[in-house]
């Protein structure tokens, strides 16, 4: 071969490859998460940022250690060292509904380096009721809609939201012991589900929050005004009784209420699915093959959902988004006044 061919071809490849790198060029910002699935939580979400300039790389809290969780990652990057440089996406918890009476509060909801999700967790984004159909028929490759989901979850959020005030109200007075979010999280769990039938399982809610609202007024007498004042702060922070499933625990929201009717609806739908493979067969061999064809290709329904990235128009969400392009347009903001300032001194 020429060697003129050969000298193009090497360049040619030296080029490919660097092409494959990443843009040395771009300014690295580190981003604390805390946990395994936060790690893709947040990848998509500050993916979304970054520019020309700026790329992120979402980390765990510590590279020496197992030790993961919120309080790792504000522990070892408390003050000085969060900056441009450094950042770090945590999830709420109750933080954000708390506000600044608690001295994680305020620092979570005052420093602009901390990024949280404004609802209690990821998971409560991951079960974002206007993405629950499609998470049904990624899970099972049938789009016919049992449950109006949104419509559920509204009613759910209405009963329980009365007994998430008081929940609230003694957080905030930091008498965690008195109603626990676990004593919150027995009342408000659902039991069986019916598909045919949900209306039954949130009329049981009611009934047992409704018990549990009078032994609290009962235990606790002259606080009504004082909810009241609670809810019309909650509501300018975007809390208000249609949605409170997204300011409740995560992991109890996914596991003791939307699975509780996600499962049994799934359930139903892949009956219908393997009803109609076994109409439309001509023979038995064609039914036992289109019947494996459609099991192999069915999903797991708790992987769909941590695999759930439909939940970007919802209201709390734009909050997050919000807070991150702010970010960016602060940093590129001082970058350029630097830039400005050094060729002015030349």
């Amino acid at each position: 071969m020429p060697k003129r061919l050969t000298d193009n071809l090497n360049s040619l490849y030296i080029g490919a490859a660097n092409s494959m790198r990443p843009k040395k060029s771009r300014h690295k910002i580190v981003a604390y998460v805390e946990s395994y699935d936060d790690i893709a939580f947040w990848r998509d979400i500050l993916g979304a940022f970054e520019d020309e300039n700026h790329y992120f790389e979402v980390m765990l809290p510590t590279n020496d250690s197992l030790a993961k969780g919120k309080k790792k990652v504000l522990e070892n990057f408390l003050g000085e060292r969060l900056g441009d440089n450094m950042i770090a996406c945590v999830d709420s918890d109750y933080d954000y509904v708390l506000q600044n009476t608690t001295s994680t509060s305020r620092y979570i909801n005052r420093n602009n380096y901390v990024f949280q999700t404004y609802a209690y967790a990821i998971e409560n984004y991951q079960c974002y009721a206007e993405s629950l159909h499609e998470v049904c028929v990624e899970a099972t490759l049938n789009d016919h809609q049992l449950i109006d989901f949104p419509a559920f979850l509204r009613l759910y959020s209405q009963i329980v939201y009365p007994l998430f005030l008081w929940s609230v109200w003694f957080y905030r007075r930091q008498r965690l012991n008195t109603f626990s979010l676990t004593d919150l999280n027995t009342v408000i769990k659902l039991e069986r589900v019916s598909v045919y039938h949900p209306e039954r399982s949130l009329e049981d809610l009611g009934r047992k929050v409704n018990r549990k609202l009078n032994t609290l007024r009962q235990k606790h007498k002259g606080v009504e005004e004082q909810l009241e004042e609670l809810g019309a702060d909650l509501a300018r922070l975007g809390i208000r009784p249609e949605n409170t499933y997204l300011f409740i625990q995560g992991h109890h929201l996914k596991d003791n209420v939307v699975k509780k009717i996600l499962e049994p609806v799934c359930i139903l739908l892949r009956k219908e699915r393997e009803n109609e493979i076994n109409q439309l067969a001509s023979h038995n061999l064609q039914y036992r093959n289109e019947l494996s064809c459609y099991q192999q290709r069915q999903l797991n329904v708790d992987l769909v959902l941590k695999k759930n990235k439909r939940f970007k128009t919802c209201p709390i969400f734009q909050k997050v988004q919000q807070d991150l392009q702010d970010f960016m347009h602060r940093i590129n903001d001082e970058e350029a006044s630097k830039k400005e300032d050094s060729i002015n001194y030349l």
